[in-house]
């Protein structure tokens, strides 16, 4: 299989992180060229850290590990999607997902 060229143009890429089975987004990181290297080496995932300018592998300090299944890109190839086995929760709170707080849900039928 032949890696596309990411574009790392701007440094860093969004990672939409997805549960391989039920297909649940568990999170939304950054990726810089390392980071995703290291991703395809280990088959866990990687991360730069913005905050702390730094690389960091998810699950390294909680041991909630995301084994990767399967990486995908977009059709500009500037952001991937994960497709992960997980240890335990993505969050940093404990929820299963980063994405628990709903700020509009609407009941009615869109035509």
């Amino acid at each position: 299989m032949t890696i596309p060229k990411l574009d790392f143009s701007k440094g860093l890429i969004p990672a939409i992180i997805i549960e391989d089975g039920s297909q649940e987004v568990l999170m939304l990181a950054y990726m810089n060229e390392e980071s995703f290297q290291k991703t395809l080496s280990s088959n866990t995932t990687w991360f730069y850290s913005r905050s702390r300018r730094s690389l960091w592998n998810k699950g390294a300090t909680s041991g909630n590990f995301q084994h990767v299944k399967k990486i995908m890109t977009d059709c500009d190839q500037d952001t991937l999607l994960i497709h992960v086995v997980i240890d335990g929760p993505a969050c940093h709170t404990g929820e299963k997902s980063c994405f628990f707080q709903t700020i509009k849900e609407v009941n009615e039928d869109v035509d």
